[in-house]
Formats: C-alpha cells, sequence, structure tokens
C-alpha cells in the first residue's frame, strides 16, 4: 500500500529527474526541461529498476557479511516503493485509457 510519505518521496524524485529543485511558485525554481510524459515514465522505471539492483547488492553483500541488515531492509523498503509508485502509475494510465474508451464520439 502507498502511504503518503512513499507518493510525496515518489514526486520529489520526478521533481528532481526533470531538474527542479523547489515545489512550484517557490523561488528558485525552474521551468521543467523539454520532455514529456514518456521521459517521466522512463526515468521512474530507470530508478526503479536501479533501487532493485541497489537492494541485490546490498543482499548479497549483507550474505558475505559485508553489510548491516538495516542496510538490507532499508535497500529493500526503497525498491518496493519505487516499484509501487511504478505500479500505481501504471494503474492510473489503464484507469485514464479505459475513462477515455467510454467517452462518447
Amino acid at each position: 500500500m502507498i502511504t503518503a510519505l512513499a507518493a510525496s518521496q515518489a514526486y520529489a524524485a520526478a521533481q528532481k529527474s526533470l531538474g527542479i529543485e523547489d515545489g512550484p511558485g517557490m523561488v528558485g525554481s525552474q521551468p521543467p526541461q523539454q520532455g514529456g510524459f514518456g521521459d517521466i515514465l522512463k526515468s521512474a522505471i530507470t530508478d526503479a529498476v536501479s533501487a532493485s539492483k541497489t537492494a541485490e547488492r546490498t543482499m548479497a553483500a549483507q550474505v558475505a557479511g559485508k553489510a548491516e541488515l538495516v542496510d538490507v531492509v532499508t535497500a529493500i523498503s526503497a525498491a518496493e516503493a519505487s516499484l509501487e509508485t511504478v505500479m500505481a502509475v501504471r494503474d492510473q494510465v489503464i484507469n485514464a485509457y479505459q475513462e477515455i474508451m467510454r467517452m462518447p464520439i
């Protein structure tokens, strides 16, 4: 289940990947770079895969005795949060597509 904290972290990560450091309307905010929804989605999926690989490396290091269990749990929860974010976006895209298909012409 996605919590409010996980959603806000995902939103902050998406802003950071677009190069926006501050929220909209804040001093120092930059306009989004050229690119669209596809670029944001690609970035989110890349981040999810990266988090998953990091979690796997941390688990292997813990098995070898080179990492703490807390690090493993943190890496796994980060990977889980990014995967849940990607799944939530996917569900919203599917719902939007279905809604568009139900619209009368």
